[in-house]
């Protein structure tokens, strides 16, 4: 039986590396979906996407005893709004830097044995945002996925991400992207319609 988030939360704050590693693995397939859909060519050009997503799960659990634990949804919450913070500084300071990384090839994915399993499972966290179809090997639905995000206006993606990977309700959607509840429902419907109708284009593309 998995220990409740709560118990591991406050064994992680109480510094039980155990309890941190759990965290982690219990949390990294939805915050690695985040963190690749809201980092953005710059930062994965600059670092690898499993080097991102494991330094910004790290450094994020590692602020435990800024949280104070309410429940699950709470502690989810503050978990993906402190990766959001640790993405922004890392933004700021590339964007910082005077080289061209336009030119800059982008690095490798360094993984170990287990690859094909946290692909998997980066998949099925995407599968909260749209279907990927069974015909494609699951790297390229992981580049189909994310490329498709990448060309959504910034309101559609954020409100994919703060409905469909976050998890907010509505209500909570509403005061972030200050907009009643009822236009957040319009804009989630319209982002979700387009984000589907750029992947079936790019599906019909590749096959004629």
């Amino acid at each position: 039986m998995s220990q409740p988030t709560k118990n591991l939360v406050e064994s992680a704050v109480h510094g039980d590396p155990a309890a941190l590693d759990v965290l982690l693995d219990r949390y990294l397939p939805g915050l690695e979906a985040f963190i690749r859909l809201r980092s953005g060519r710059l930062l994965l050009m600059k670092e690898s996407s499993a080097d991102l997503v494991q330094s910004v799960c790290r450094e994020v659990l590692s602020d435990l005893k800024t949280v104070k634990y309410e429940n699950e949804a709470h502690f989810k919450h503050w978990l993906y709004m402190a990766a959001l913070r640790k993405i922004a500084n890392r933004y700021e300071y590339y964007r910082a830097e005077k080289r061209d990384v336009g030119k800059e090839a982008r690095i490798s994915d360094r993984t170990n044995a287990s690859r094909e399993s946290k692909e998997t499972q980066l998949l099925n966290a995407y599968r909260s945002v749209c279907t990927p179809s069974a015909q494609l090997m699951v790297r390229e639905e992981l580049a189909r996925v994310e490329g498709a995000f990448e060309k959504l206006p910034e309101d559609y993606r954020e409100v994919i991400l703060l409905s469909r990977v976050i998890g907010l309700p509505h209500a909570e959607i509403a005061k972030k992207m200050e907009r009643n509840e009822g236009a957040v429902r319009t804009l989630l419907s319209r982002a979700l319609a387009k984000l589907s109708a750029i992947l079936d284009d790019e599906s019909q593309e590749s096959q004629s």
